[in-house]
């Protein structure tokens, strides 16, 4: 079973350009739902993972059942202003500006083992933030995982020269 070929590309979405890679078309499929969610739980099985992490908002969707199997709790990353306890947050750039994300500021333990989750990583400035934010709290990222690469764009090559460690169930080069 492809995971990729459940994959769902829109052209030029939400900008003129853009290949947008749309996982509902994956997620909506029982066989590639499973499939996703198997094919991480798999990689990490055998690994102390204290909390996995997901980021807003498709991170979630994959991260939480992720969790679960791994008898992990689950912390979501999310846009500031969003969650209602005390948080501690980090700016991240965007094509076009900044934005921030938050996580509470008792989510991570010190010492906590954490996988973070996202559904693609395209410039990687999102997962940056959220990496961040685990080491702030005290934890010790042990992998970030994606469903999605998008190589060309050069994000996971940045995270990887900064020594960071990678996954992904599948990739597009465009």
């Amino acid at each position: 079973m492809s995971i990729k070929s459940r994959i769902r590309t829109i052209p030029h979405y939400p900008h003129e350009g853009i290949m947008f890679r749309d996982i509902t078309t994956l997620l909506k499929d029982p066989a590639g739902l499973h499939s996703t969610i198997d094919g991480i739980v798999q990689r990490y099985q055998t690994e102390k993972i204290d909390k996995v992490v997901g980021i807003e908002s498709r991170g979630f969707i994959i991260a939480a059942p992720v969790a679960y199997a791994l008898s992990a709790g689950f912390v979501p990353v999310r846009k500031q202003g969003k969650l209602p306890a005390e948080t501690i947050g980090c700016d991240y750039q965007l094509e076009y500006g900044y934005d921030k994300v938050e996580i509470h500021v008792d989510a991570i333990d010190k010492g906590d083992r954490v996988l973070l989750i996202d559904d693609l990583i395209a410039t990687g400035g999102t997962m940056e933030a959220a990496i961040k934010l685990v080491q702030e709290a005290g934890g010790e990222v042990i992998e970030c995982c994606f469903v999605i690469d998008l190589p060309d764009i050069g994000g996971s090559r940045r995270l990887r020269q900064q020594g960071h460690r990678l996954f992904s169930l599948c990739s597009f080069e465009d």
